[in-house]
């Protein structure tokens, strides 16, 4: 029965805190695409989704209007394109692109993932070959969204594949350099990628899953920011619940939406993934949740404690609303996404080093990081590999969206517009680490990783 004190709170969540769907993705499995003829393959692939997903935009409208529940993004996940090609050149991987760039434009939705690879144990040829295609890729077109796997706490870390997407990410601002770099933010660097991941750039549709899914990443951190406030001078437990409540009722919200797209498309409902995911908008920051638990600025002393309560509470209260839960599910600290960040960035109080010590206790990890443009290729092989080894170690997802803003340098910034911002150039160690990604080959699975 609907209680109307629960509607009331639901209507100021929306109208005043930025609460919102952030996505609808659906994922769609292209292996019967899969041949050798570049241009059969791209006929087939946009078929496959204009077909499949041609009313996932107007099913994620409808359903907004009806319930009067903001959906910003409806996007589609595609299965990784490099176990979709036959004996593709990276030419051939720039077309197959395309096309799914001519399909998303068509489909009208923001964004499409899946350009991906999975290298985290080696290489195939097609895997490189789609690897070397990225910048000139993700430079030719607009919605289009790369990752690649590089590691998993059953594999260790591929170096010589992220010693590549060094590489690869400095060619990527290059090409893109006319407009801030722009292409490697969509480009993301994971260990132990989930397969049902709704957001971009990460998302692909796995191997494991059916033939078409819908999954849906909710969004709150202005609700949970405003929770944390009425709850006032509370002592941690009391904090960690209030936490708790309010991230079951956000996926509460989210398990509502997906159910009822799924009912309309007809296409099974995989997960919602209950990640905090910030806007720049001001008050929809993960940075002023923490700041409301008692910091004077993200990044200071405590940071890392705030958001490991925040992250738990989120999880324990998210998993008891939606049926699956997956994806990332956490709180996501995207620097150029997150108006608190940002400020937090742009005093000084919040360095790539903290940045990455947070990434030990929440979702995702480096993400949306501009650096100089000169920084060399090595560091950024540096970046990767330590980012990542969190994420090797303690068995959970990590990933790395750097961009080094080609021409730019410390005190200036990148501006992205829209959901994806505008960041501010952040200092590096000056110390080279380049005889240490040289060394190549893979650094050994941990022991825990021992559990058969």
């Amino acid at each position: 029965m609907l209680n109307i004190n629960d509607v009331l709170e639901t209507i100021n969540m929306i109208k005043d805190e930025n609460l919102d769907i952030r996505t609808i993705t659906m994922g769609i499995s292209l292996y019967d695409c899969a041949g050798d003829d570049t241009g059969i393959v791209c006929d087939r692939i946009y078929d496959k989704l204009t077909k499949t997903a041609e009313n996932l935009v107007k099913t994620g409208c409808d359903i907004e209007k009806e319930l009067g529940i903001p959906i910003i993004n409806k996007r589609v996940s595609v299965t990784p394109i490099s176990l979709v090609g036959g004996r593709f050149t990276p030419d051939d991987y720039v077309k197959i692109a395309k096309a799914l760039d001519r399909a998303a434009d068509t489909l009208g939705i923001n964004f499409i993932g899946g350009y991906s690879a999975l290298v985290q144990k080696g290489f195939s040829n097609n895997s490189r070959n789609l690897i070397e295609s990225i910048p000139e890729a993700l430079a030719t077109t607009g919605r289009v969204c790369s990752s690649v796997n590089v590691a998993s706490t059953k594999a260790g870390i591929n170096m010589d594949a992220v010693a590549l997407m060094g590489q690869v990410i400095k060619k990527t601002a290059y090409l893109t350099r006319d407009n801030e770099s722009i292409g490697c933010a969509k480009l993301v660097v994971f260990a132990n990628v989930p397969e049902d991941n709704p957001f971009m750039a990460g998302a692909f549709h796995g191997v494991g899953e059916a033939e078409t899914v819908i999954n849906v990443g909710v969004s709150g951190p202005g609700v949970v920011a405003s929770a944390v406030k009425r709850a006032g001078n509370c002592d941690f437990s009391t904090l960690a619940e209030t936490i708790k409540k309010t991230a079951f009722k956000i996926t509460r919200m989210g398990q509502l939406v997906a159910t009822e797209a799924s009912k309309r498309l007809g296409v099974p409902f995989g997960i919602v993934d209950l990640s905090l995911a910030p806007t720049p908008a001001v008050g929809d920051s993960v940075a002023y949740i923490l700041e409301g638990m008692g910091l004077e600025k993200c990044g200071g002393h405590g940071t890392t404690a705030a958001l490991a309560l925040l992250n738990d509470a989120v999880k324990k209260g998210g998993v008891m609303a939606s049926s699956h839960v997956g994806g990332l599910s956490g709180a996501f600290i995207p620097v150029s996404e997150d108006a608190g960040m940002i400020a937090a960035a742009e005093c000084g109080a919040l360095s790539l080093e903290k940045l990455e010590a947070m990434t030990a206790v929440c979702s995702v990890g480096l993400d949306m990081i501009a650096v100089p443009g000169d920084t060399s290729a090595e560091t950024i092989c540096g970046i990767i590999a330590d980012e990542i080894s969190i994420g090797v170690a303690n068995t959970k997802t990590t990933a790395v969206r750097v961009i080094p803003a080609y021409g730019k340098g410390v005190g200036e910034s990148v501006s992205f517009g829209g959901l994806l911002g505008y960041a501010p150039i952040m200092k590096l160690s000056p110390y080279s680490c380049a005889d240490f990604i040289a060394r190549g080959g893979r650094i050994p699975a941990p022991i825990h990783s021992l559990k058969n």
